[in-house]
C-alpha cells in the first residue's frame, strides 16, 4: 500500500545493512544508548497512573483498560508510526528534524514563501522541544530509579535527591569518552535490564494468565466510556510509556535503521509488555501495590540488586537524549540555525559520534536545575510528557511532507496514515497541555526561547550575507584593476576565507588596502553545507581557475560531517596548484557588528533587539579558526565593523 522510500542517489551512510558480528555489535550498542529511556518507563508509568493525581482506583476494569491503552499506545506510536514508518525517513542514514528539514528543502530550494516559513518553524520548534526533552529525560529516569530507596532502604529514602545528582553529575562527566565507549559500556547493562524486567513480568503473568486479555482494544473503549473526563486526563500519563520514542529517530545516525529495528522487535517490545502485564498482574492479586507496583513485582531478596540494576539502567536511559542532543547540534550548526561550537570526534570509525562541550554541559546544568526544583516523579510528569508529545506531533507533520514529495505517495495514501498518527498525537498532547500550570510550562518556555535563537541565528546571518553582498565588489572588475595597477605580487600561497562563491571577499579588499600587496598564488575559499549527511572525498572539492593567479575553491561537506580546510587545500596541491596547508597564509574576516535601524526596502527584516542577541551569538561563537581547523599560527586575521 505504502511505496518504499527511495534514497536520494549518491553516497550512503556506512553500515547501511550491517549483518552478523557486526549487527549482533550494533544492535548491543544501540539498546545503551537508544533505548534506555523508554526502557526504564516501567519504573514510574503505571505509579503515576494509578497515583493521587487522579484518583483511579486499580480495579479490574481499569486494570484492563489501562493496560490496553498501553500495549496500543507503544504498537500504534512506537511499533507501526516510528519503527515501521518514521525511520524511512533518513537522509542517509541522518534522523532527526533537521534531517526532515533537509530533506523538505534541498539545497537550493526556496524557503521563504509563507508555506516554507512555516515548515521551518514548525522543525524549528521540534528541535528545540528535543533539547528541553533532553534536560529533563535524565531527571526523571535517575529519579524513578532513585524512588526505590523509599522499598530496598527506608533509611536512605531522605537521600533520593542528593543521590539523583550525584549519579546525573557523573553522567554527564563521562559524555566526554563518546558515544561509542558509553554505547558499548551500558549496552550489556541494558541487556540485563530487559531481561530482568521481562523474567519479572513473566512470573507475575504466570499468577494471572487471565491479564493477557488485556491486549484487546475493546478494554481501552470501555475504559474511556466508563470514566468519561478522566480518562482523557489519564492518557497525560500514559504517554510516560513511550517516553523515548522519539530518541529512536534521533540516534539513528549513531547506529543506523536495522539494528534499532532489530533490537525493537526481538527484545525491547517483547520486554516491555512483559512487565507492563506483570505490573497489572499484581495489581488484580493486590491493589495496594499501586503505590510502586514496579519495585513490588520483586521479592525482597531481589529488591535490593533490582535497585542497583535499575539505576543503572536509568543512567542509560538519559544517554539516549544526550546523544540525540549532540546530533542534532552538529545538523543545527551546518544547515545554519546554530553558531559555531566545539565538536569532538570521539570515534575512529563512526563519522556521527560526537561530543559537544557547551551542549553537554548545558543539558547538564538544566537538569541538575529540574532534579532539585520538582524533586519527585509526580511533579516532573507533566513537565516530561509535553516535551515528548509536542515533538512526536511536529514529526508527524513534518513526515506527511517528505512522504509525499521525496517518497511520491499518492495524497490519499499520505493522509490516511500521518491522520492516524496526528490523531494519537494530538490525543496525548492535548491531555498533557492540560497540566501546563504544574511544571509543562518549563519545557515549552524553554522550546519558545530556544527556537527564538535558533531563527534570530539564521535570519540574522541572512541580513549578514546581504549586508557584506552590499559591498562586494565584482570579481571581474577587480581582477581587472589588479592587473592594471601592478600590485605587488609576493612569493607564497594566500587563502581567503569567504562565505560567497560570487564577488570579492571583503577580507581581500581589506588586505589590499591595508598591506598594498599580494601573494603569487591567491585561493578564494568557499566551505558549502551540502543536504546530505557526508559527501565523498573524491567529489567534494572544486577548482575553478579565475585568471591572475587566483583561483575559487569550493568545498561541500554534509551537515553530519566537520569541516577542514587544510585537508582541502592538500586536495587543491595533488591538483598542481601549490598550496601546502602549513606553508600558506589564511586570511579571514573578524566583523564587529553595529545593530541599527532596519533600511527601507530590506528583504530581511529584523527587530533591534534580536540584532543585539545575534551580536552577542556571533561575539561568543566558536571562531572560524577552530571551526575549520586552520592552523592558527598561519592565520590573518583583518577586523572591519558592519552596520546591519
Amino acid at each position: 500500500m505504502f511505496p518504499a522510500a527511495k534514497a536520494p542517489a549518491g553516497h550512503h551512510h556506512k553500515d547501511t545493512d550491517p549483518t552478523g558480528e557486526r549487527l549482533a555489535i550494533l544492535t548491543l550498542t544501540a539498546l545503551g544508548v537508544v533505548y534506555g529511556d523508554i526502557g526504564t518507563s516501567p519504573l514510574y508509568s503505571v505509579k503515576e497512573i494509578f497515583g493521587h493525581l487522579y484518583g483511579l482506583q486499580p480495579t479490574r476494569d481499569n486494570v484492563f483498560g489501562v493496560l490496553s491503552l498501553i500495549v496500543w499506545a507503544l504498537t500504534l506510536v512506537i511499533s507501526v508510526k516510528y519503527v515501521s514508518f518514521v525511520l524511512r525517513a533518513d537522509n542517509r542514514g541522518e534522523g532527526g528534524q533537521f534531517a526532515l528539514l533537509a530533506l523538505i528543502f534541498p539545497r537550493g530550494t526556496p524557503q521563504t514563501v509563507a508555506k516554507g516559513r512555516l515548515i521551518v518553524a514548525l522543525a524549528l520548534f521540534g528541535t528545540a522541544l528535543l533539547y528541553g526533552d533532553g534536560i529533563i529525560t535524565p531527571a526523571m529516569s535517575v529519579l524513578g530509579a532513585m524512588e526505590g530507596l523509599e522499598f530496598a532502604i527506608p533509611s536512605l529514602a531522605a537521600y533520593i535527591v542528593p543521590f539523583t545528582v550525584v549519579i546525573l553529575a557523573t553522567l554527564f562527566f563521562v559524555q566526554r569518552f563518546g558515544t561509542d565507549l558509553v554505547g558499548k559500556a551500558f549496552g550489556p547493562i541494558t541487556l540485563i535490564w530487559f531481561i530482568t524486567i521481562a523474567v519479572l513480568g513473566a512470573v507475575e503473568i504466570a499468577q494471572q494468565p487471565s491479564i493477557l486479555a488485556a491486549v484487546n482494544p475493546w478494554y481501552a473503549v470501555q475504559f474511556v466510556r466508563a470514566n468519561g473526563t478522566l480518562s482523557f486526563f489519564v492518557l497525560g500519563s500514559v504517554v510516560l510509556v513511550i517516553t523515548g520514542g522519539e530518541a529512536l529517530y534521533a540516534d539513528m545516525g549513531h547506529f543506523g535503521r536495522k539494528p534499532i529495528r532489530f533490537a525493537w522487535i526481538f527484545l525491547v517490545f517483547p520486554s516491555l509488555l512483559l512487565n507492563y502485564f506483570g505490573q497489572g498482574a499484581l495489581l488484580l492479586e493486590n491493589p495496594a501495590a499501586a503505590e510502586n507496583p514496579f519495585f513490588l513485582l520483586a521479592p525482597p531478596w531481589f529488591l535490593i540488586p533490582l535497585l542497583v540494576i535499575a539505576t543503572l539502567a536509568a543512567i542509560v536511559a538519559s544517554q539516549a537524549m544526550i546523544s540525540g542532543a549532540f546530533s542534532t547540534t552538529r545538523q543545527g550548526i551546518a544547515l545554519g540555525f546554530i553558531p559555531r561550537l566545539e565538536i569532538r570526534h570521539t570515534s575512529t570509525v563512526e563519522e556521527g559520534q560526537i561530543y559537544i562541550p557547551e551542549v553537554n554541559w548545558f543539558i547538564a546544568v538544566g537538569c541538575l536545575i529540574i532534579v532539585m526544583s520538582f524533586r519527585n516523579t509526580s511533579a516532573l510528569g507533566a513537565a516530561y510528557g509535553i516535551a515528548v508529545t509536542g515533538t512526536m506531533l511536529i514529526t508527524s507533520l513534518l513526515f506527511y511532507i517528505v512522504a509525499r514529495i521525496r517518497f511520491r505517495w499518492k495524497a490519499w495514501q499520505a493522509l490516511a496514515l500521518v491522520s492516524l498518527f496526528v490523531t494519537v498525537d494530538i490525543c496525548f498532547f492535548s491531555a498533557n497541555v492540560v497540566k501546563i500550570m504544574h511544571g509543562g510550562w518549563v519545557p515549552m518556555a524553554l522550546g519558545l526561547v530556544l527556537f527564538l535563537l535558533m531563527l534570530t541565528w539564521k535570519r540574522g546571518r541572512l541580513l549578514l550575507n546581504q549586508r557584506l553582498a552590499e559591498g562586494t565588489m565584482p570579481l571581474g572588475l577587480f581582477l581587472d584593476g589588479v592587473e592594471k595597477s601592478k600590485v605587488l605580487r609576493v612569493p607564497g600561497t594566500a587563502g581567503f576565507m569567504t562565505g560567497s562563491d560570487d564577488g570579492v571577499p571583503p577580507v581581500l579588499l581589506h588586505h589590499l588596502k591595508h598591506n598594498k600587496v599580494l601573494h603569487e598564488r591567491v585561493l578564494l575559499v568557499s566551505v558549502k553545507t551540502a543536504d546530505v549527511p557526508e559527501t565523498r572525498a573524491a567529489e567534494r572539492v572544486r577548482v575553478m581557475p579565475l585568471g591572475h593567479g587566483f583561483w575559487r575553491v569550493v568545498a561541500s561537506y554534509g551537515f553530519m560531517q566537520t569541516p577542514n580546510v587544510p585537508s582541502v587545500l592538500e586536495v587543491v596541491d595533488r591538483m598542481g596548484i601549490r598550496c601546502k596547508p602549513m606553508e600558506t597564509s589564511y586570511f579571514l574576516g573578524r566583523e564587529r557588528l553595529i545593530p541599527v535601524a532596519s533600511k527601507t526596502g530590506d528583504k530581511i527584516a529584523l527587530s533591534r533587539w534580536r540584532k543585539i542577541v545575534f551580536a552577542i551569538m556571533a561575539r561568543n561563537a566558536r571562531s572560524a579558526t577552530e571551526f575549520f581547523c586552520i592552523p592558527p599560527n598561519r592565520v590573518v586575521e583583518l577586523g572591519t565593523q558592519i552596520e546591519f
